[in-house]
């Protein structure tokens, strides 16, 4: 019975949370991990939502899953960022 409990909370909660860095307006797409964050370099502006949309993509595309999967929880006017993955 207690195995089940757990199964079933994993199942429930089954996210990610990830810290990332941003760096707008780079030459090309690219991701690189590091110990405790990503650093995601995008193509777009840091104007009118363009990176994080950029980043949104990059991320689901990354991690192969769907946009609307990934929500930037903290950080939408900076270049650090909160972002959660759901799987």
């Amino acid at each position: 019975p207690n195995i089940g409990a757990k199964v079933f909370i994993l199942y429930i909660f089954s996210f990610m949370i990830l810290k990332v860095k941003v760096f707008p307006n780079a030459r090309k797409l690219r991701i690189v991990e590091e110990e405790g964050f990503i650093k995601v370099y995008v193509n777009a502006p840091a104007a009118d939502g363009k990176a994080n949309n950029a980043v949104v993509k990059a991320i689901a595309e990354h991690r192969q899953v769907r946009k609307s999967a990934i929500t930037i929880i903290k950080g939408l006017r900076s270049r650090n960022k909160t972002i959660e993955v759901d799987q």
